[in-house]
């Protein structure tokens, strides 16, 4: 764990100054992308996930862009019920409030892979990280949002909770439990000034698309070329998404100008669900 500037020496400004924000899976791919844009509009964060160290590197990072801020660093397994309380808990005495909390901790599950090959284990995995993963830290959250009658809750579910997913049965329920679990808070927790929604982001440039493209070509003969080709074709753009366009997006779910979105699936696609 580690504190900065927790004087509050405040040097850098935004729109969301003075608001603290807890990131999941903070380190790397969307959570790296969203703490970045979350720090640009000045909010103090929480940078929280498995990897100590890839944390502190990117907070370290984060605060020499956007100086000025508090940051804390928390290493949390977000599937572990004291862990996440833990976090929420170390969160409140240090930093005083929870306004943002960004559920973006995952895992991918077997790729390529028909659902009577995924074993038990496998498909319970997926769903402990994406589903437990999720659940957990809005069920610590909403008792201190609720207290400040105001929080912004933005779960990560995906282009696969929208439609079925051939040869990712665990991945996909579990995109799609997010997306059910969001609008039940949505409802609950409307009435304190709390909205809740998730982000449904399609193929996503990165290392880990670029392990499901590399799998999905080794197992159907086809080039690591062919396989993103076809992906990309399948959206009226034709291009992927980048994790700086998810960034963005959580930027606007928690501007005053999303406060009344609520409840809602918002699709970063490149125009693949039309």
């Amino acid at each position: 764990m580690s504190d900065s500037n927790q004087d509050g020496d405040r040097t850098h400004e935004g729109p969301l100054s003075g608001q603290v924000a807890i990131v999941t899976g903070a380190a790397k791919g969307l959570g790296e992308a969203i703490t970045t844009v979350l720090a640009r509009e000045g909010a103090d964060i929480v940078f929280s996930g498995r990897d100590s160290r890839a944390l502190e590197e990117h907070c370290a990072a984060v605060d020499r862009q956007y100086p000025g801020r508090r940051n804390l660093v928390i290493s949390c397994d977000v599937t572990d019920e004291d862990q996440v309380q833990g976090l929420v808990d170390r969160t409140v005495a240090t930093l005083d409030r929870i306004d943002i909390l960004v559920n973006t901790a995952g895992v991918i599950g077997p790729i390529e892979t028909s659902a009577q090959d995924v074993s038990l284990q496998d498909f319970r995995f997926v769903l402990d990280v994406n589903v437990i993963g999720t659940f957990l830290p809005c069920r610590a959250v909403i008792p201190h949002m609720i207290e400040r009658q105001h929080g912004r809750i933005i779960n990560i579910s995906g282009t696969s909770g929208l439609r079925g997913y051939r040869n990712r049965v665990s991945y996909s329920s579990s995109k799609w439990a997010v997306r059910g679990l969001t609008r039940t808070l949505a409802l609950e927790l409307g009435p304190h000034n709390i909205t809740v929604n998730d982000i449904c982001p399609n193929v996503t440039n990165g290392p880990r698309m670029d392990k499901i493209v590399g799998e999905k070509a080794e197992r159907t003969g086809q080039t690591f070329d062919e396989v993103y080709a076809d992906f990309a074709q399948q959206t009226a753009l034709g291009r992927f998404v980048d994790k700086e366009d998810i960034g963005e997006t959580v930027g606007f779910l928690v501007s005053e100008g999303a406060r009344n979105i609520t409840g809602h699936d918002i699709v970063v696609d490149a125009g693949w669900d039309v």
